[in-house]
């Protein structure tokens, strides 16, 4: 005779129930925004997460009891995939496949549990192109609103330790934004382009694989080629054979040195772009600090609402770099507002020490 369930199994696979329906649902509206393999590939997922679903069914047999609603979790996912679609979704929808609980769970199968494992890997190839089409413009904005944020905190505050007018450290605070912004443009445009440049000079050449047909085949110059990529002698050796093979059978392929690809140049993105993003997010940053004094603010007023303000939006960078990352986004966040507080903390300490001093 089959054990029956106890009230607490019952609650925890209508739970599990519930969970598998709604991730499902995620990923069937995630495949609404996309096309073509993407597309198919969450189908794909939301199908296996049906056949989880399946397996609580059958285990609660008639006792599946009035539907429940998913965990706040999965349901913050379902509301991201309706109304955002994009690389968030799919970076908290890894750490919802990594945090799977049926690898403890007596009931779910070893089958279950794996898939869990492979979902995730799933969708962090997924949200990995995502993260490559956003690394080099986001990384320079996130780059520059969080200098914007603590170098221009760190300024207003040591400058206004030191006991000069409010006036003063307004002008000092706007400065220290337009100089700033400039700089982090610049530094980036110069930045972006120096890798690009790396990267055309690493990229094989695209006319090089014509000069193949011309090459002594006693000499064989071809195998050098790969060697100087790193194959051993003997690799090399049968690589550049089975070249030469194929040009004797007249089947020689058009690139026999290698395509020419573009993907590593679209993840670096563009110098400009890379400069406006960092330029207008530095300035944005930087605008924060000087907030309370553009409105009057003065005192100890005015640095106690900085240091607020200024805490807020490292809070909310930190949390956004945690969400793409797949790491966790109060940890970031905290960590961005450590560094920012403890570098500000430190020039006000100067400037406290650097007033007294000049009284």
């Amino acid at each position: 005779m089959v054990p029956q369930p106890t009230d607490a199994q019952l609650r925890r696979w209508r739970q599990h129930l519930a969970n598998e329906r709604a991730e499902a649902a995620v990923y069937r509206d995630l495949a609404q925004r996309r096309q073509g393999a993407e597309r198919d590939i969450l189908l794909e997922l939301a199908t296996a997460e049906g056949r989880h679903e399946n397996h609580w069914l059958t285990l609660l047999g008639d006792q599946v009891g009035k539907p429940r609603r998913a965990d706040l979790r999965t349901r913050g996912l379902g509301f991201l995939a309706r109304h955002l679609g994009s690389v968030f979704t799919l970076a908290l929808a890894q750490r919802a496949e990594a945090r799977s609980e049926y690898d403890t769970d007596v009931d779910a199968t070893a089958t279950m549990a794996a898939d869990e494992r492979i979902h995730m890997e799933v969708v962090r190839a997924l949200a990995s192109r995502g993260r490559d089409q956003l690394s080099g413009s986001f990384r320079a904005a996130v780059f520059g609103a969080n200098d914007g944020l603590v170098s221009n905190l760190a300024l207003v505050l040591g400058v206004g330790a030191t006991g000069v007018s409010s006036a003063t450290i307004l002008a000092t605070g706007l400065a220290g934004l337009i100089a700033g912004a400039l700089s982090m443009g610049a530094g980036e445009y110069v930045s972006v382009n120096s890798q690009l440049e790396l990267l055309e000079a690493s990229t094989p050449s695209a006319t090089a694989g014509t000069a193949v047909r011309a090459l002594d085949v006693d000499a064989n110059e071809l195998e050098l080629v790969y060697r100087a990529r790193g194959m051993s002698p003997e690799a090399a050796a049968d690589r550049a054979s089975d070249v030469f093979a194929s040009l004797r059978a007249g089947a020689l392929a058009d690139s026999p040195l290698g395509e020419v690809s573009t993907e590593k140049h679209e993840a670096v993105g563009t110098g400009l772009q890379a400069a406006a993003s960092s330029f207008m997010f530095f300035a944005s940053g930087a605008l924060i600090p000087v907030l309370p004094y553009l409105f009057g603010l003065t005192g100890i007023t005015a640095i106690v609402v900085s240091a607020v303000l200024v805490g807020l939006a490292l809070l909310s960078t930190g949390m956004v770099v945690g969400l793409l990352s797949g790491g966790p986004p109060l940890r970031r966040a905290l960590r961005q507002l450590m560094i920012g507080y403890g570098a500000a903390a430190v020039t006000y300490l100067l400037g406290l020490l650097f007033g007294t001093t000049v009284g």
